[in-house]
């Protein structure tokens, strides 16, 4: 049974790739209309086409694969007449559990990463929020092992991928999964791209780095990767260097650069920071849109809660090194609980709203002489005496939302 492929909204689906998922659909099952139907739901016009396939198929024995997009999300069945057993493919997974990460310098020790734990999967994307000099960036560098050395080092903690701790291999074995398993998306594509270099020579780094290809299948890759992140003309590009391209599309070409060897984790540092409104808009339909097609997991780091509602399913807030809310993106918004969080939302102008925008008092304290308690007291309105002398337990609420504050915690009433 051969099936190429079909066009869901501005999608290609190429089926034959996706013969290789694990798991699978038994033979039987599939030949159910009632989950025939299931399975194929959002696929639009070409659903019988599909329906076809599969009934017309039921004899093949070779496996066979059909992807199913619903909602802008892609799950990857298997038909494999070796077994009847119905089961999703398993997704990854990466982990960052307690991790801390220092910079040793004459003031002292600055905790710029001070316990961060999270969790993304597989096709989710997690939005990392918080003012400037919180930890983002640092939490990101410290999860591709970048920290800027000798001064930074990353203390304690883990991060794992697909079940390994890439806190403890070695840096060679490190270089390997940079760009492989997990890349990322710098802020600024003006200094990201070097300006003595074409944009070709800069692709087939980064493609050259993974494995033993000749010129001409990294020159053919190149061409493939800037032309899955909607480059025009990308067989001319190869030979534009940086300033002859726009802002846009500097920043496609460092998306290309990213996601050339595959990756399963992508960071996105604030990528539509020097991006113009329409622009920015292009760029994250264009994230969603790789992220559909290929299961990619992304860390999303800015300041935009906007660009937190349209393209997070979870966030993170951070202030002065830690997390001090996790939630899905509908209950942060609907019901945030720390005040920090609050404080964030209530800082966002509204359109209905034309009082004096609301401004958070004071600053972030300095990460090398941080407050023993909560570190967000000294600009709380709701502070007491245990904030000041303690920092609270992270509690666990409704849809796994998690806030560290003592304004949720039983002795707050005493």
């Amino acid at each position: 049974m051969a099936i190429g492929g079909w066009r869901s909204g501005n999608r290609q689906v190429n089926l034959a790739r996706l013969n290789q998922a694990q798991g699978g659909v038994g033979p039987g099952q599939l030949q159910d209309p009632h989950i025939r139907e299931v399975l194929t739901e959002g696929l639009g016009p070409q659903r019988e086409v599909v329906h076809h396939q599969i009934r017309a198929g039921a004899d093949d024995e070779r496996a066979t694969a059909i992807a199913v997009i619903h909602l802008g999300f892609q799950c990857v069945h298997r038909l494999d007449h070796r077994g009847g057993q119905s089961q999703l493919n398993r997704p990854f997974e990466c982990k960052q559990n307690d991790l801390h990460t220092y910079f040793f310098n004459r003031r002292g020790v600055t905790k710029a990463v001070d316990g961060v734990s999270f969790t993304i999967r597989e096709g989710e994307t997690l939005g990392i929020v918080g003012e400037s000099g919180c930890g983002k960036t640092m939490t990101a560098l410290s999860l591709l092992r970048l920290v800027p050395k000798p001064a930074a080092r990353i203390v304690s903690g883990e991060v794992i991928l697909d079940g390994e701790d890439l806190v403890q291999i070695s840096d060679r074995e490190m270089r390997e999964v940079r760009g492989r398993k997990i890349s990322m998306i710098l802020q600024d594509p003006q200094t990201s791209l070097n300006p003595v270099f074409t944009i070709g020579n800069q692709l087939a780094e980064a493609l050259g780095a993974h494995g033993k290809s000749s010129r001409g299948e990294i020159l053919r890759k190149a061409v493939e990767a800037l032309r899955n992140v909607r480059v025009a003309a990308p067989e001319r590009r190869l030979d534009d260097f940086p300033h002859q391209m726009s802002g846009g599309m500097k920043q496609r070409v460092i998306g290309a650069i990213a996601v050339s060897a595959s990756p399963k984790v992508i960071i996105a540092d604030e990528p539509t920071t020097a991006l113009d409104v329409t622009i920015q808009l292009q760029y994250l339909r264009l994230l969603k849109d790789i992220q559909a097609e290929t299961g990619l997991a992304i860390i999303f780091i800015t300041h935009d809660f906007g660009i937190v509602a349209r393209m997070c399913d979870r966030v993170a807030v951070m202030y002065a090194g830690r997390i001090v809310e996790q939630a899905n993106v509908r209950d942060l918004f609907n019901k945030p609980l720390h005040p920090y969080t609050q404080a964030l939302m209530d800082s966002v102008p509204k359109m209905d709203r034309t009082d004096r925008l609301f401004s958070i008092d004071g600053q972030p304290p300095p990460l090398w002489d941080l407050p023993e308690g909560c570190r967000f007291a000294p600009r709380c309105a709701h502070a007491k005496e245990i904030c000041k002398t303690s920092y609270p337990t992270e509690s666990s609420h409704e849809n796994n939302h998690m806030a560290a504050c003592w304004m949720l915690q039983p002795e707050w009433d005493n």
